[in-house]
């Protein structure tokens, strides 16, 4: 299978890259540096040239309070570079992979959302991945992932990571007590790609999440037990006492009950964690059998 990826330095788009090279495909990789998606005739060209069997998407703006400030810069990245993906794939037959959000819904469920909930964007960040995925959808054979708190990969600048860089250099950690998420691993979301298009499962809107949901807070105290650390550096904060100009969904669990149907049943969100963790090997803090270094970004709010 020949495969373009855009976005391909990206967090996501750097462990799809070598996975899917791993996996014996044929890749053809683009950083922003080398594609700007954002360019309608450069992505017609580009793909146009390569003739994939799938292009796969990991191109976003994730910036969500400067999208309140730039929203034509989020919506030119996040749905019109898509709607410039959709059309490329379409007219070279190729299939589209793209990735979604957990923002696209308002968090006043009480239950995981489902692929079949209504999506009601609260920001202008959310509103621009809500149209990628209608964009996607034009796609006869398109897959669109909503994934959600995204964490690993070789940039170590998830909110997981601040968590772990507080802990580890003995700072208070502040963590949100009031948002639910379902965190996704992104060894496992690109598990979960592959597996879609080698099986050639049917076409859609699935949620690639780890299994379960917690707040923010508890999963800050998992980070501190596997890591070892005191859990009462975790420091319980709300939404409401952050000057945020983007409102994010409180209650935002996935439910990733398609994705299982499907034959792909990703761990846990704790196992996934354990397993970043462990090979994580933060500053300050040394995992079981752990002897080298590394450090992230700086902290703040998960």
């Amino acid at each position: 299978m020949r495969v373009l990826i855009t976005g391909a330095a990206g967090q996501l788009g750097t462990v799809i890259t070598a996975r899917a090279g791993a996996a014996g495909h044929e890749v053809v990789a683009f950083a922003r540096r080398d594609l700007d998606v954002g360019r309608h005739g450069a992505v017609l060209s580009a793909v146009a040239e390569v003739q994939p069997d799938v292009v796969v998407n990991c191109a976003a703006d994730n910036d969500v309070e400067g999208a309140e400030d730039q929203p034509a810069r989020a919506f030119e990245v996040n749905a019109f570079a898509v709607r410039s993906l959709a059309r490329a794939a379409g007219a070279t037959g190729a299939a589209l992979v793209h990735y979604s959000t957990d923002f696209v819904f308002d968090g006043r469920a009480s239950a995981p959302y489902t692929e079949d909930d209504r999506a009601c964007p609260q920001s202008v960040y959310a509103a621009s991945k809500l149209a990628g995925e209608w964009f996607a959808a034009d796609v006869p054979r398109h897959y669109v992932l909503r994934v959600e708190s995204l964490f690993g990969g070789p940039a170590a600048r998830s909110s997981i990571d601040r968590i772990v860089t507080a802990l580890a250099e003995r700072r208070a950690a502040p963590v949100f007590v009031d948002r639910v998420v379902s965190p996704s691993y992104v060894e496992d979301v690109a598990t979960a790609t592959l597996a879609l298009l080698e099986r050639e499962a049917a076409p859609g809107l699935y949620h690639c999440v780890n299994r379960g949901h917690a707040t923010w807070f508890d999963v800050g105290r998992e980070v501190a037990r596997v890591l070892g650390a005191p859990a009462d550096r975790l420091v319980p904060v709300r939404m409401s006492d952050l000057a945020l100009k983007a409102r994010r969904p409180a209650f935002a669990a996935l439910s990733a009950e398609k994705l299982r149907r499907a034959g792909i049943d990703l761990p846990s969100w704790q196992d996934a964690l354990g397993r970043y963790l462990r090979g994580r090997q933060p500053r300050g803090l040394q995992h079981p059998g752990s002897t080298s270094e590394q450090e992230a970004g700086p902290p703040g709010p998960a």
